[in-house]
């Protein structure tokens, strides 16, 4: 209700702060606030929510599916696009964590930020990190990445459907996505879809090889 309520005021204001995501968190936040109820007990009742997040990954074929042909011709610059996007997506947020002083559990609960939520929490598991953490963090990085996404690839000229939506899929995962199809329909969404697909994968396989490297 919460979240049908946030995305009316969305498309009446089209403010980006009030983005329909963002203001679900900080009225739930506030609302388990106001009446006391523990976190612990909220999650039970989410179970089935966080349960149906991973078969609601693989519908997002079904516009990778519509674009099968298109994706076959450009299948090399893409998958050389996700390598690079995945290899920065891990090695700037590990340096940056380190250059601000963060723990080593921090450190490794970063590193898969732009990937969606159970891949992300997966991923952190398997390297030791804190898997709630990640979570978190990764929902900050859909909103901030929904939010300005768009906005900072026209200042820089970006004008392609096919980088945009893959470009907002890799960087900001499923709620990126869901901001692609918004902006530009099924084209876009098919792109962005394709994006998250693959830098899921590359981000679950490689993550641990580039934490060995840098140290961790």
């Amino acid at each position: 209700m919460v979240y049908i309520g946030a995305r009316i005021l969305f498309k009446r204001t089209g403010l980006a702060i009030l983005n329909p995501i963002l203001v679900s968190v900080a009225v739930l936040i506030l609302f388990l606030v106001l009446t006391g109820v523990p976190y612990e007990t909220y999650t039970q009742g989410g179970g089935m929510v966080e349960f149906w997040l991973k078969p609601a990954v693989v519908a997002l074929g079904v516009p990778l599916y519509k674009q099968l042909s298109t994706i076959r011709k450009q299948i090399l610059p893409i998958i050389a696009a996700e390598l690079a996007g995945c290899v920065a997506g891990v090695v700037s947020v590990v340096l940056l964590a380190q250059a601000m002083g963060a723990s080593r559990e921090v450190v490794l609960s970063l590193a898969s930020k732009s990937v969606t939520t159970p891949i992300a929490m997966e991923v952190t598991a398997a390297v030791g990190g804190l898997p709630p953490l990640t979570a978190a963090v990764v929902v900050c990085v859909g909103i901030f990445g929904g939010m300005t996404g768009f906005r900072v690839m026209k200042m820089t000229r970006v004008k392609s459907p096919m980088a945009r939506g893959l470009a907002m899929g890799t960087a900001a995962h499923a709620l990126g996505t869901t901001a692609a199809i918004e902006h530009g329909g099924s084209r876009y969404g098919a792109w962005a879809s394709l994006g998250l697909t693959l830098n899921g994968l590359f981000t679950a396989l490689l993550t641990p090889t580039l934490l060995a490297v840098m140290g961790y």
